[in-house]
């Protein structure tokens, strides 16, 4: 669809026309937007997406997710992709793929197997779900993902935005998403300024998403969306200048791109201090599975004191520091002070603990802070080196 002159579409939306990055002058946010997207901003949405689309064509980012519309890829993809950063994405997502190449595989291993493949990205409760799915996957759907946004809503872990994500780019269904990305970019474009917290707080945006969806390529309106606000409209200092959408953006026509969306709350930062102790048995350490409820949930760790009920029937000796280590999770700093020990007695049997040799280690699917422990306990000549080739952990 050819675009009209500038002028004569500001006119038609009821703004004066004006020079690209230049404050309009604003009346209040009624005569603009009526709703979460004004009805003269809906009837640009064909010209919106021939805009953003053509963009996307010319310089969308290459990612090793989007070589194809498999929906194996695009699910993994997207799970990894929640709460991380593309550039973190990339590496662990080729692993991954590598170790787990079809859903059938994901289901059939053991979730230890899946959790040590996931080490590194975080949020491991996204792992665990990942895993289950799959398993549904293969029960109930003979391997293949469902390719309705419902039925995918079904599998554990596939919420509204993953299940849209897939739907759209893998089968390309009309559904709309919204993440942190394209809800800058929406709430930019229909100048929808009240904060974007909670689920309450993002219905707007989706109603926004929902109207301008084109009814076929949604897929790859959905994913330029994410790249225009990854690489154009971000956070601070966007580049409205060479954004495609600058013609039809109500924010920037009312000067308030840097005010929107409103800024929320920032959590403030607790600060916590622990001490993680490596006991000595031989030549093997003890780990402890994280339980219920804890950070890094069914994941490897080393104790933390005061751990009377570990290290009691140990008879561990006197303790040692040999270094310090620190680590961030949500909204806590920790600051770790490493000590060893040696334990005269291997104590008793318990699933959630292991006596392991140092190459072990790096069998075991461990929490980020428990890589680092064994780091400086290994240089401290207290558990071996960490092979690629270790064998399976020990018991007691």
């Amino acid at each position: 669809m050819a675009q009209e002159p500038r002028t004569e579409r500001r006119e038609r939306i009821g703004r004066p026309a004006a020079g690209r990055g230049e404050k309009r002058p604003t009346g209040g946010p009624r005569d603009l937007v009526d709703g979460p997207i004004s009805a003269p901003l809906r009837a640009e949405s064909e010209a919106i997406q021939a805009a953003l689309l053509g963009w996307f064509k010319r310089v969308g980012r290459d990612l090793p997710w989007r070589r194809g519309t498999d929906p194996y890829r695009t699910w993994i993809s997207e799970v990894m992709l929640q709460q991380t950063q593309v550039d973190r994405v990339v590496d662990f997502f080729f692993r991954f793929m590598e170790r787990f190449p079809t859903v059938t595989q994901l289901a059939a291993a053991p979730e230890a197997d899946v959790l040590r493949a996931w080490e590194g990205l975080g949020y491991y409760r996204r792992a665990r779900q990942l895993h289950a799915a799959a398993k549904r996957i293969v029960a109930d759907h003979g391997g293949h993902l469902p390719d309705t946004a419902p039925a995918l809503r079904a599998l554990p872990g596939i919420g509204r935005y993953t299940a849209g994500a897939i739907a759209s780019i893998a089968f390309d269904r009309p559904e709309p998403i919204v993440e942190a990305n394209s809800r800058r970019v929406l709430a930019r474009l229909a100048a929808h300024a009240a904060p974007l917290v909670g689920t309450a707080g993002d219905g707007p945006i989706w109603e926004i998403a929902a109207a301008l969806l084109p009814p076929r390529r949604a897929g790859l309106w959905n994913q330029a969306l994410m790249d225009l606000g990854a690489m154009i409209c971000t956070p601070r200092s966007p580049l409205c200048p060479r954004c495609p959408l600058a013609d039809h953006c109500l924010a920037l026509a009312t000067g308030r791109v840097g005010s929107i969306p409103a800024a929320t709350p920032r959590r403030s930062v607790i600060e916590l201090k622990e001490t993680a102790v490596v006991v000595r048995r031989g030549s093997r350490v003890l780990v402890v599975r994280r339980g219920a409820g804890e950070w890094w949930e069914g994941l490897w760790d080393f104790p933390r004191l005061p751990a009377r009920e570990i290290l009691a029937p140990l008879g561990s000796g006197r303790r040692r520091v040999v270094g310090h280590c620190s680590y961030s999770v949500t909204h806590h700093r920790v600051a770790v002070t490493v000590s060893v020990c040696e334990a005269s007695r291997q104590g008793p049997r318990r699933d959630d603990l292991e006596w392991v040799d140092g190459e072990s280690l790096a069998a075991l699917a461990m929490t980020a802070p428990g890589r680092r422990i064994a780091a400086l306990a290994r240089g401290a000549g207290v558990a071996g080196r960490q092979g690629a080739g270790a064998s399976r952990p020990r018991r007691g």
